[in-house]
């Protein structure tokens, strides 16, 4: 009997593994991340960075969620979440709420909701 044959190129989560060296999930800064969280570079890439790396720096010079990053990258959001908690300590990129504080905290506008009811009631 032969020994199992391994793919020369690297793929699913061997992939994974050499991407995040080995780390299963985010630390420091990025543990707070979710889907909607908007992600933004801070810097243009230097050279050095992984290949992934270079990616989410030069997609996120407008505002991108991470949702959408991984659906450009083809990334699991847990493996994104890790490269993304690399660029966070680093400085490279800036995590932002979708939603801003100042407007998130003030709930919906009861006024208007009660004009919308009643314009619903008279129909």
């Amino acid at each position: 009997m032969s020994a199992p044959r391994r793919p020369a190129d690297p793929s699913g989560l061997e992939r994974y593994y050499v991407l995040t060296g080995g780390r299963s999930g985010p630390g420091g800064a990025a543990a707070g991340l979710d889907v909607a969280t908007l992600v933004v570079s801070r810097s243009g890439p230097v050279p050095g960075l992984q290949h992934e790396h270079e990616e989410i720096i030069r997609r996120c010079r407008e505002p991108l969620s991470v949702a959408e990053l991984g659906a450009h990258l083809g990334l699991p959001f847990n493996i994104l979440a890790v490269l993304l908690s690399d660029l966070l300590e680093a400085g490279r990129v800036e995590a932002r709420d979708p939603i801003p504080a100042h407007v998130a905290g003030r709930g919906p506008d009861l006024a208007l909701l009660e004009e919308v009811l009643s314009g619903l009631e008279r129909l």
